[in-house]
């Protein structure tokens, strides 16, 4: 079952896609992400999708390895499609869209750019599963109590009523897009198989992140004592 209706079907999704390398910006199957565009190559690049058929781009973050070129760096091989679903042009020249996370893909060549944008062929075989929607089983427990903890240390506050209702993909998917975490945790919530394995990513990552506050609170107790 699709998640919308007017989501294209396997077969209909295009070979060649634009991306965007942004690192820490998340986007997972059934996930909304907000951009604002206002680079050059940018604009170019949402101008063109928003004319084709499709209306599709490609989220994925850059590598972290040493050897990158700044002007071009690596690109991880998995990446996230959006269609865009909102779009926005403001008064200053940028554009404020909305991207509907549809499914992953791997990227298997790297092509000639486009009015400085980037351009990748890619295959979605790897992830056919993104397009069937069937609840997940996650352990809430967990989750949630590694999330109270996370959320305490860090100072942020939330509507607990809200997260502890919400059905099971739709709290992993935005918790994993909007939890504050490194370019490499991010990857492994994104290349996590189905979203009950990202759900165990997900626990796993904050449980480390609380551990690790509660270690630097404690250095910083012993050394004002």
């Amino acid at each position: 079952m699709k998640r919308n209706a007017l989501e294209p079907n396997l077969q209909d999704l295009p070979k060649t896609i634009p991306v965007f390398p942004l690192n820490g910006a998340l986007l997972l199957p059934g996930g909304r992400l907000p951009l604002n565009i206002f680079e050059d190559r940018y604009l170019s690049m949402i101008s063109d999708t928003l004319s084709s058929s499709h209306r599709l781009v490609g989220m994925i973050q850059t590598n972290d390895a040493d050897t990158q070129d700044e002007l071009k760096p690596m690109l991880y091989n998995v990446g996230c499609v959006g269609k865009i679903s909102s779009f926005e042009e403001t008064p200053d020249g940028r554009y404020l869209i909305s991207l509907d996370g549809l499914i992953r893909f791997n990227v298997l060549e790297e092509i000639d750019m486009k009015d400085g944008y980037r351009r990748v062929k890619v295959s979605y075989e790897n992830f056919i599963q993104d397009l069937d929607v069937s609840p997940p089983e996650i352990d809430r427990t967990r989750l949630l109590s590694a999330l109270k903890l996370y959320f305490d240390q860090k100072g942020f506050t939330a509507d607990w009523d809200a997260i502890k209702s919400c059905e099971s993909e739709k709290l992993v998917t935005t918790l994993s897009m909007i939890c504050p975490l490194g370019n490499q945790d991010k990857q492994a919530l994104l290349e996590a198989e189905d979203t009950s394995l990202r759900a165990e990513t997900l626990a796993t990552l904050l449980e480390m992140e609380n551990s690790f506050q509660s270690l630097n609170t404690e250095g910083q107790d012993d050394v004002r004592h």
